[in-house]
Parts: C-alpha cells; sequence; structure tokens
C-alpha cells in the first residue's frame, strides 16, 4: 500500500513507527500468559509491559528522526522540545480489552504543531485497519477515503460512549438514559481512539465521553473533522493537554441532537448530586 502522504516527513515517521509498534503489541497480544501487568487507580485502570515496552519503542524513533520534538505518552507523560512540534502517543489504548484478550484495542500517534493537530494515525493490529489524517488534506483507511455517515441520527445510528472513574459515575449513567428515551443505541468497547476513528469512516454516528485524556482522542478528533464531521473544543474551557477534558464528535446532521443530549443529562446529573 502506497504512503497516503509521502511529502510528509513527520507522517513518513508516524506510519512507519504505527505499524511496527502494532506489530509489537500483537505479538505481545498473542502471548498474554507471560505479561507482567500492575493497576494504576483502580483494577479498571492498568498498565502491562506491553504498554510500556510499545511508547519506548515510538519515543526511541521520534527521538532518532526528530530529536527536537516533544511527546506526551499516555505511560512516560511530557517530555517538552524546542521545534514546536509535540507527537501525542498512546501505546494501547484498550488495555483492559487487550488483556482479556480482546481486539478492541489500538495504537495512536497525532502530532500537534503548536496548538493545532496537523496528523492522526489510528492502527488497530488485530483487524490490519490503519486510519490516518493530514490537516486539510483529508482522512483515509487502508487506503482510501473516508467519511463521517451521511444519515445517522440519535434513532438510527449507533452512538460511541465512554466511561472511566475519574468523574461522577452519574454523568455517564444520566446520558445513557438520555440517549435511550430518546430512541438511541450505544457501543463501548474500551477504546475511545478507536470508537473515534470509526466515527471518522462512518461506522459509528458520533462519539460522547465526559472526559478523556489527549492521547486517547488527538488523532481521532482530526480524523473526524477531515472527514466531514464535527467536533468540540478539546480540551474545552479550563482543561489542557495534560489534564483532559470532554469530547463530543458526531457527523453534522446529529450534531444539534447530541449537543442537546449532553446537555440534559449533565443537567440530570446536578441535580442528582
Amino acid at each position: 500500500m502506497p504512503c497516503e502522504f509521502p511529502d510528509d516527513p513527520r507522517f513518513v515517521l508516524a506510519r512507519e513507527v504505527i505499524l511496527e509498534a502494532g506489530a509489537k503489541a500483537l505479538a505481545y497480544f498473542r502471548d498474554l500468559s507471560s505479561l507482567e501487568t500492575s493497576q494504576k487507580l483502580n483494577g479498571q485502570d492498568v498498565v502491562s509491559e506491553a504498554d510500556k515496552s510499545v511508547e519506548a519503542l515510538i519515543r526511541e524513533r521520534i527521538a532518532a528522526a526528530f530529536p527536537d520534538d516533544g511527546v506526551l505518552g499516555e505511560e512516560e507523560g511530557l517530555s517538552e522540545g524546542p521545534s514546536g512540534y509535540l507527537w501525542v502517543v498512546d501505546p494501547i489504548d484498550g488495555t483492559s480489552c487487550f488483556l482479556h484478550g480482546i481486539d478492541q484495542w489500538c495504537i495512536s500517534i497525532a502530532v500537534m504543531r503548536g496548538t493545532e493537530t496537523v496528523l492522526g494515525l489510528i492502527c488497530q493490529p488485530s483487524t490490519g485497519d490503519l486510519f490516518v489524517a493530514r490537516q486539510g488534506a483529508g482522512a483515509q483507511l487502508n487506503g482510501r477515503p473516508m467519511e463521517v455517515s451521511q444519515t445517522g441520527r440519535i434513532s438510527t445510528g449507533l452512538l460511541g460512549v465512554g466511561a472511566n472513574f475519574r468523574i461522577p459515575l452519574r454523568q455517564v449513567s444520566c446520558f445513557v438514559q438520555r440517549l435511550l428515551e430518546a430512541g438511541g443505541m450505544f457501543i463501548r468497547n474500551g477504546s475511545g481512539a478507536l470508537m473515534l476513528a470509526q466515527v471518522a469512516c462512518g461506522r459509528l454516528a458520533g462519539y460522547y465521553e465526559p472526559h478523556i485524556n489527549a492521547w486517547d482522542c488527538a488523532a481521532g478528533l482530526l480524523m473526524i473533522r477531515e472527514a466531514g464531521g464535527w467536533t468540540a473544543d478539546f480540551p474545552g474551557e479550563g482543561g489542557t493537554l495534560l489534564t483532559g477534558g470532554p469530547v463530543i464528535a458526531a457527523a453534522p446532521q446529529m450534531r444539534d441532537e447530541l449537543l442537546a443530549l449532553v446537555e440534559r443529562s449533565l443537567e440530570d446529573a446536578e441535580a442528582r448530586s
């Protein structure tokens, strides 16, 4: 498969690295019994030897090619650089699925220039899917242009929903209740990055998570915009790349419906506090 944006040296590197990292992660996935794991915040927030090893590989390759670029990774945090470019990396998004032998996990790499995301790549090694986007140049899945759903609505489309223990749980439960009452349906596969990529290619009509980290969403949000979709500003008022924030994304025709559901659900959650 030819390189989608061969004139961009950072994209060429990112593409090579994410495929190499995907192969490394897949080798771990096929031998889960040998993996060492540990908890972060709780039993649902875990990290494995695979996460650390894959991120180390990505960081090494970036440092060798672009030593002045910064890197923000889930496992090792922020390493600043003077070039103005920042690589935002999730070595394995969906670690819980990964460790339970479920193939709904991916690797996500975004490149920012200043405050703008200019490149986004998401690889799902178990399926061979490679989602890519470049600012102003569109988005592709396995070398073919992709676009968001043209028909999906709350009552007809499938909505991705994210959940975690960093926010009050009622924010998620109130949203799910509002969504179901509106005739909608949701899916949660444990990987925000992968669900955002699925919005970009039209498999999902939208995505909502009350709080998400930058490494989980930077690449996917760019893909959705480049595929003709809409995304709310991230990380939003009061948020930073290090603290994260809410993520809302959808096909354009579903934007107002989704925003109304989010607003009402947050009001419900506040009333129950």
